[in-house]
């Protein structure tokens, strides 16, 4: 039986119906993740979930600034194969209006300022990345959000994710861009999670709440207010999503992401450091 993982994004800070509660603080290579993590039963299920805020209870830890190499190592460390996680983000399109719920299979990373990976030190892994999001969780994802949200809220599959660096929103002449190529959704989190559960071998997708119309629509400004009034609006929906998907998750599903790795470490075993080596060991055992 495979374990669950939930990452809760803005507006998110609540895990789902879970009995035989505990809490988990893990020790990492990284540091501290964001907060505990909360291991539970779901809903009489049998299935264990590990529940993650991103940006801990009290939503201190700027986009820049999270432990997002801890986060993803910690929930490795608790047998995580599969992971949902939740967004806020802006839209790009008129018709992903404030409410919508977008299950994303591209990501277009603007970021600057993080860490990308685990690995380095001493050991080279290229690893394919194409498609950032686990495909058969987007599509799993996607089927329990038509199924468990309210009839009003309308529910899209696919798009691209443009994770920028933040903590501030986008200039217009960014937001113009962004909106010029085609692109569906603009957020600050999806990188380098992405990057970093395909690294560690965890399918992963997310279901991202659209909370405004970012800057590039006339009369448009984004404000916090309005972000966390329609993020609260959208906590609903996500959360009916990803019970489901939990709830219908087939045992042992196999994704595309669970061997990732092969092939992909560039440096003979035998030149790593052995510090290097029992940082990595969770996350690259099996090939060195």
């Amino acid at each position: 039986m495979s374990t669950i993982g939930f990452i809760g994004g803005s507006g998110i800070y609540e895990a789902l119906p879970l009995n035989d509660v505990r809490e988990v603080e893990y020790d990492t290579p990284y540091g501290e993740p964001s907060d505990a993590i909360t291991i539970g039963e779901f809903a009489d299920t049998g299935t264990e979930v590990a529940f993650l805020p991103r940006h801990g209870s009290e939503h201190g830890v700027s986009p820049t600034d999270l432990p997002y190499r801890a986060n993803m190592y910690a929930l490795k460390q608790a047998g995580v194969t599969h992971v949902f996680a939740s967004n806020a983000v802006g839209s790009l399109k008129e018709d992903l209006e404030p409410g919508t719920l977008v299950v994303p299979d591209q990501i277009y990373d603007r970021t600057k300022h993080r860490d990308l990976s685990f690995y380095g030190d001493g050991v080279v892994v290229h690893q394919p990345f194409a498609d950032p999001y686990s495909l058969e969780l987007v599509d799993h994802l996607t089927e329990a959000a038509e199924s468990a949200s309210p009839a009003d809220t309308n529910v899209v599959k696919g798009g691209t994710y443009v994770c920028i660096e933040g903590p501030q929103y986008s200039t217009r002449a960014e937001s113009e861009f962004y909106k010029s190529q085609g692109w569906d959704l603009v957020g600050m989190t999806a990188i380098p999670e992405a990057k970093l559960a395909r690294e560690a071998e965890i399918a992963y997708a997310t279901i991202a709440g659209v909370t405004d119309y970012d800057v590039w629509k006339e009369d448009s400004e984004v404000t916090l207010e309005e972000v966390l009034e329609n993020a609260e609006r959208n906590q609903k929906a996500i959360k009916a999503a990803v019970e489901e998907a939990v709830r219908s998750l087939p045992d042992d599903l196999e994704c595309e992401a669970h061997t990732s790795l092969e092939g992909t470490v560039n440096t003979p075993t035998e030149a790593i450091p052995e510090e290097t080596k029992e940082r990595v060991e969770p996350l690259l055992g099996d090939y060195l």
